[in-house]
């Protein structure tokens, strides 16, 4: 009866050790699923972090690209302002040649 029982026991041990070992091993595997899902989550982060970069660098190239548009416009206006100012010399002068030429008439007749 004594032997009975001692190798009932031992099996009862085995049982619950291999029970033991078997809730480790699936704590194990919980485990890297968890590490598995953190890595995913960062590799997301790198990628949100990746796009928002490559958005700055956009956003950064079209304010440079309506900055080159707005210094166009001016050097456009200035050069409008230039060719006024030749228009207004030119009239100017043309009024001084016509003002000599009628005196020139005038001191003729």
């Amino acid at each position: 009866m004594r032997r009975f029982n001692k190798s009932k026991e031992r099996e009862n041990g085995k049982k619950a050790r291999g029970g033991e070992r078997e809730r480790e091993r699936e704590e194990r595997e919980r485990e890297r699923e968890r590490e598995r899902e953190r890595e995913r989550e960062r590799e997301r982060e790198r990628e949100r972090e990746e796009r928002r970069e490559r958005e700055r660098v956009r956003e950064r190239e079209r304010e440079r690209e309506r900055e080159r548009e707005r210094e166009r416009e001016r050097e456009r206006e200035r050069e409008r302002e230039r060719e006024r100012e030749g228009e207004r010399e030119r009239g100017s002068l043309r009024e001084k040649e016509n003002e000599r030429d009628r005196r020139q008439r005038e001191r003729e007749r």
